[in-house]
């Protein structure tokens, strides 16, 4: 079986904060969960919850920061080392208001762009070095700045049938980073959802 790869999704932990945009990343990742068969548990040590799957005979973990998205690198940082993880096998997956919704970008590495989850991350693992999916949530309106209500609010009805078609892709981007590298992954699959 090939080394250990890690997929994280940053978003904030419980109830209030469930199915709002900034937990793009939880959503995907509970998606990828759900999809191959792995139960969540609490890891204290790495204040996250995981889930461990193989995928295509790789071993897959799939990891949620419970540590809020400001400090997500307090949880990402940890695990990484622990499991002697290079950062080229660590995907975070991550919402980006600067996208428009319904667009996926991965990259192998990269600017945090303003977001705060990236940045923890970024400052906990020492690089910028480790691949990022980007999925689009837009901006209430351009030139806005304080989005806070934004990416705190639940996707409208509409919204969410764009979403619904965004995870899917995502589910399928993060199976060929897995499976054929991140060249193609991002070859085949970034862009708008049709």
């Amino acid at each position: 079986m090939n080394a250990l790869s890690l997929i994280v999704g940053l978003g904030n932990p419980g109830p209030d904060y469930g199915d709002t945009r900034h937990n793009a990343g939880f959503m995907l990742v509970d998606r990828l969960a759900a999809r191959w068969k792995a139960g969540w548990r609490t890891e204290r040590k790495f204040f996250a919850t995981v889930a461990e799957a193989s995928v295509g005979g790789r071993r897959v973990l799939l990891c949620k920061p419970q540590t809020y998205m400001n400090a997500s690198g307090e949880a990402v940082g940890p695990v990484v080392r622990f499991h002697h993880l290079e950062p080229a096998r660590a995907l975070v997956v991550v919402d980006d208001a600067d996208l428009a919704l319904g667009v996926l970008r991965l990259r192998a590495e990269g600017s945090a762009g303003g977001h705060h989850g990236l940045v923890s991350v970024e400052q906990h693992l020492g690089t910028r070095a480790f691949p990022r999916l980007k999925l689009g949530i837009a901006r209430p309106h351009q030139g806005v700045r304080d989005i806070t209500g934004h990416v705190l609010g639940r996707f409208t009805a509409e919204e969410r049938e764009v979403w619904e078609r965004v995870a899917d892709r995502a589910v399928r981007q993060s199976e060929c980073w897995l499976s054929d590298g991140i060249e193609r992954a991002m070859n085949l699959y970034n862009g708008p959802v049709d």
